[in-house]
């Protein structure tokens, strides 16, 4: 029985680790996939752990473990080091004992596994097959989004939500900005399931909410890490108090799929068009109340959007562009421990 293992941040793991750890179980016949992380990086071992887990879910032959370490005890680098490879040797010695097999995609695998006295074989060591790195990822969230696996997606989901009663021109917004950013769209599923705002069973609220997290979880699995949804939970409860005195309760699940970082608030300076199928402008106008009264006691940070359709696109555009660029260049590590 050949017992094998491999090694790493995985910080994010990707379709490259993936691929990885797909050749090395054709090497063997038993695989621990050991997950390093320091005191000082953000992003739990245990959350990496379930990324990998959650990808070979369906496969018997192998085992995901972590180790926590302290920067200060063991050295942190990806850097090709034979002083280095040789304190990590002595470590996966302890942690790993009568394995036969080391994979890697690095020079240093070499170094580890003679240190070790296995045998070590190397895999796309120019990342010709995966042409990405979990440093690329790190650099640019955006551009190698497409290289994560569906497991590691939705943690890195970026999602922005349009908020504001009828006739604001949630629709509408929504639209041009998944448009513009070539991202996702989560429409109102509210839209499908009642047909007139004076018209519903305080049932269809229910499904809505439901139906409405199940559609942000999918669009999570999506190419793009950014969401742009039309209405959410909160909107959606504010409806059950406002039109049956009722409160809303959903599961945490769907309440947790909801939040967002960032909620863009139209406010209702603009026209009321009636379109046959919403509240009088006078009811209108007390369910913006009812919203907001519902979003502070949430705590709910809200960006106000004013102003005409171009105005409030141009605003909208603006905060969001704002959030990409904080997110596109995120830091793995706790800058206060270092």
């Amino acid at each position: 029985m050949i017992k094998a293992f491999v090694f790493g941040k995985f910080l994010p793991f990707h379709k490259g680790h993936e691929a990885m750890i797909h050749f090395a179980l054709s090497k063997c016949d038993f695989l621990t996939v050991l997950v390093c992380c320091s005191d000082t990086e953000i992003i739990p071992a245990k959350t990496r752990q379930n990324w990998i887990k959650k990808t070979f879910q369906d496969e018997n032959r192998i085992e995901i473990k972590s180790f926590n370490y302290l920067e200060s005890e063991l050295p942190n680098t990806s850097e090709s080091s034979l002083e280095i490879s040789k304190v990590w040797s002595a470590k996966f010695k302890t942690l790993l004992p009568a394995y036969d097999l080391v994979i890697t995609s690095e020079t240093y695998g070499k170094y580890v596994a003679d240190f070790m006295n296995i045998n070590h074989i190397t895999f796309d060591n120019s990342r010709r097959i995966i042409p990405v790195s979990a440093t690329d990822i790190r650099n640019d969230l955006f551009k190698y989004f497409g290289y994560l696996p569906i497991s590691v997606r939705p943690y890195f989901a970026i999602k922005v939500v349009i908020l504001g009663t009828e006739s604001t021109g949630k629709t509408t917004l929504s639209e041009k900005l998944a448009a513009h950013f070539k991202c996702s769209l989560v429409q109102e599923v509210g839209r499908e399931i009642i047909d007139n705002s004076k018209d519903f069973a305080f049932e269809d609220l229910v499904l809505i909410a439901i139906e409405h997290s199940k559609n942000i979880k999918n669009a999570e699995l999506a190419n793009s890490p950014l969401l742009i949804i039309d209405t959410d939970i909160h909107i959606t409860k504010s409806y059950a108090n406002f039109i049956f005195n009722r409160e809303l309760n959903v599961e945490v699940e769907c309440y947790n799929a909801n939040k967002a970082n960032l909620y863009l608030y139209l406010n209702n300076d603009v026209e009321f068009v009636q379109d046959g199928t919403r509240l009088s402008e006078n009811d209108r106008n007390l369910l913006e109340l009812s919203h907001r009264a519902l979003l502070k006691k949430n705590n709910i940070e809200l960006k106000e959007i004013t102003g005409n359709w171009e105005d409030r696109f141009e605003k909208a555009v603006k905060n969001i562009s704002k959030l990409i660029e904080e997110k596109n260049n995120m830091n793995f590590r706790d800058t206060n421990l270092e």
